[in-house]
C-alpha cells in the first residue's frame, strides 16, 4: 500500500519536475519524528557493535546485487558478474561464521530456531519480490510500450493501491475471525493469481483490466504483512524484539532489491522486454507460491497467542 501511495504521487510530481519526486518522503519522515519524539524511549541493551559482521552482510548483499544487474547486460558468464557472485558467495559465508561464533552477533542464529520467525523471513521476502516488483516492471511495460505518460501510470495503479488503505483496517477483525495463517496464506494466493494471469494473458491487455488484476497484489499487503508482524514480535523474547523486526525487515528489503536487480536485467533491451517482463512476473509469483507454502507451516498455538489476535 505504501509504495501505492508514493508511486501515484511521485508519478504526478514528475509532471511538475522529476526532482520533486525525491520530496514524497519528507512529510512523512517529519510525521515519524514528532509521533518518535513522543514515545518512551525503548530499554536499551549495550553491547559491543559487530563491525565484521555489518561489513560481511554489507559484501554479500552488495556483491549479489551487483551480479544480478550486470548480468542483464553481460551475461551470467562475464567475467565481473562471475566475481560479484563468487564475493557473495565468501562474503555470506564469512558472515555465517561470525553470527556462528561471535560473543555478540549482529544475528543472532539462535532466533531461527523458532519456526515462526524463520517462516516470517521468507514470507517477507517473498512477498516484497512481488509488491516491488510488480510495480517497477509495470510501471515500465505501461509507459515505453503503452504510451501512457507518467500520470496515467500512476492512475493505473490507484485501484491497487486505494484496496490495500481500505482493508488495512480490517486486518486485526479479519486475524481474529479467520486466523493469521489463513490470511497470510490467502494474500500469497491473491498474489500469486494475480502475477501469474498478468504474466500469461496474450497481447495488449486493456489498462483497466490490468489495474483490476494488480488489485490482487494490492490484497496481499493487509492480508499478509501485518499478521505476519505481529506473529513474528510474539514468537521471540522482548528483549529480542528490535533484532527480530530488524532481520525481518532486511529480508524483506533485501527482497524487493533483488526484485529490481533481477527483473531489470530481464528487460535491459527491447527486444527481450516482453519475455523478460513475463519471465519477471512468473518468477515473482513463484516465489508467492513458495511462500504461500511455507506459510501453512504456522502452527495453531502460534496464531493463538498472536497480538493481531
Amino acid at each position: 500500500m505504501r509504495y501505492g501511495i508514493f508511486d501515484a504521487k511521485g508519478q504526478l510530481l514528475s509532471l511538475v519536475s522529476w526532482r520533486l519526486i525525491f520530496f514524497v518522503n519528507v512529510p512523512a519522515g517529519a510525521a515519524a519524528l514528532v509521533l518518535l519524539a513522543r514515545a518512551a524511549r525503548s530499554p536499551h541493551h549495550k553491547v559491543p557493535f559487530d563491525w565484521a559482521g555489518q561489513a560481511a552482510a554489507v559484501a554479500a548483499m552488495g556483491g549479489l546485487t551487483y551480479g544480478a544487474i550486470e548480468a542483464g547486460a553481460d551475461g551470467i558468464t562475464a567475467l565481473r558478474v562471475l566475481a560479484a557472485f563468487a564475493v557473495a558467495v565468501a562474503a555470506l559465508a564469512v558472515f555465517g561464521v561470525l553470527q556462528a561464533r561471535g560473543r555478540h552477533p549482529m544475528l543472532p542464529l539462535s532466533l531461527f530456531r523458532s519456526r515462526t520467525v524463520s517462516v516470517a523471513v521468507v514470507t517477507g521476502f517473498a512477498f516484497m519480490t512481488g509488491y516491488y516488483g510488480l510495480p517497477f516492471v509495470m510501471s515500465l511495460y505501461l509507459q515505453q510500450l503503452r504510451g501512457l505518460s507518467a500520470l496515467g501510470t500512476g492512475v493505473a495503479f490507484v485501484p491497487m493501491m486505494l484496496t490495500g488503505a481500505v482493508l488495512t483496517p480490517f486486518t486485526a477483525r479479519l486475524a481474529a475471525r479467520f486466523g493469521a495463517r489463513t490470511l497470510i496464506t490467502a494474500g500469497l494466493l491473491a498474489m500469486t493469481g494475480g502475477l501469474a494471469v498478468i504474466a500469461v494473458m496474450p497481447g495488449p491487455v486493456p489498462v483497466p483490466a490490468l489495474a483490476a488484476l494488480m488489485i490482487l497484489v494490492g490484497l496481499a499487503g493487509p492480508l499478509v504483512m501485518p499478521p505476519v508482524m505481529a506473529l513474528l514480535l510474539d514468537a521471540v523474547p522482548a528483549r529480542r524484539a528490535g533484532v527480530a523486526s530488524g532481520v525481518f525487515n532486511t529480508g524483506r528489503q533485501a527482497g524487493g532489491a533483488l526484485a529490481v536487480a533481477v527483473f531489470g536485467a530481464l528487460l535491459a533491451t527491447r527486444a527481450t522486454f516482453l519475455p523478460g517482463l513475463r519471465a519477471s512476473l512468473l518468477i515473482a509469483a513463484a516465489a508467492a507460491l513458495a511462500a504461500a507454502a511455507v506459510s501453512l507451516l504456522i502452527r495453531a498455538a502460534d496464531e493463538a497467542s498472536s497480538p493481531v489476535n
